[in-house]
């Protein structure tokens, strides 16, 4: 589903990737780990078209990026790709349910279908009861379910997660991995999660070693035997959590105040009243929004 081949990045004089060949399937979990500066937010820079590779192809779902223009990699990018970052990056003047709402709607959907798709999502991650409420109003789990309920709005092949769990605390970070496995086990979804939590890299599929720019290890974990006790595949979004695994998760967490996006057809954002920055400003482009 995804094919890297001979992927070369250099910053100036220092060469960051050195020929990175990748392949991962659909419905994967894979990690990419390894000591600092081996090249992992980089590696996943250039998966997600966030930035271009010196050399080498990058095809995902059947489309080879490095062929497509500034605007077609846009659309792409939001049709196609979700991001999860260390830090949520929710906007703070709109609701948890008009965060995850507003990739939908600089993709072009109905307010309508996008709030629908929305409230699914937030039914699914056990965030229902908290749609109404900003990101101050939320602990830092909660946030990162946001998060990762508007990564997956577009119903996108692939999620890309840089040290998703990175800012949480055992307890949350626990919550947040397990979510993913449902993702996973119940929506066929594939990610790609950089990470140092070693404990996250045991459980997934694949583990991508990384070190000085180049792949030294792929590492597949064996599989475990049937458990009738896990969640069955493909379970409908519309069914609200029906276990403690899927409730709210809690803790709290400080962190940047990210900028307000806008689209460039002018799709009207949900209506939140006054703002401190202005929605339509036209030097804002839906390229500066990247989830």
């Amino acid at each position: 589903m995804i094919e890297l081949k001979n992927i070369r990045k250099s910053f100036g004089s220092l060469q960051v990737l050195k020929g990175i060949d990748l392949s991962i399937e659909r419905g994967e979990v894979v990690s990419i780990v390894g000591p600092s500066g081996a090249g992992k937010t980089t590696l996943l820079q250039i998966m997600g078209t966030l930035d271009a590779a010196d050399e080498g192809s990058v095809v995902i779902d059947g489309t080879d990026v490095t062929r497509l223009s500034t605007k077609q990699l846009a659309r792409f990018r939001n049709q196609n790709i979700g991001f999860v970052f260390q830090f949520h990056q929710l906007l703070p003047e709109f609701t948890a349910l008009e965060n995850v709402m507003i990739p939908a709607l600089i993709g072009g959907s109905s307010h309508n279908d996008a709030r629908q798709r929305a409230e699914e999502l937030l039914a699914f991650m056990g965030l229902t009861d908290r749609a109404t409420h900003k990101p101050a109003e939320l602990s830092g789990g909660e946030k990162q379910r946001v998060a990762v309920a508007r990564a997956l709005v577009n119903k996108p092949a692939v999620v890309l997660a840089d040290e998703p769990s990175g800012s949480l605390d055992s307890a949350n970070k626990t919550e947040l991995h397990r979510l993913f496995f449902d993702l996973r086990d119940r929506l066929g979804q594939t990610f790609v999660i950089v990470t140092h939590d070693e404990s996250l890299a045991a459980q997934t599929d694949r583990t991508i070693h990384l070190r000085d720019g180049q792949v030294i290890d792929d590492e597949t974990t064996p599989a475990e035997p049937a458990d009738a006790s896990k969640p069955a595949p493909a379970k409908p979004l519309m069914e609200a959590p029906a276990s403690a695994e899927d409730a709210p998760i809690g803790g709290t967490h400080n962190d940047p105040t990210p900028t307000a996006p806008t689209p460039a057809d002018g799709t009207p954002l949900p209506d939140v009243g006054p703002i401190r920055r202005n929605p339509l400003d036209p030097t804002t482009t839906p390229e500066t929004f990247l989830a």
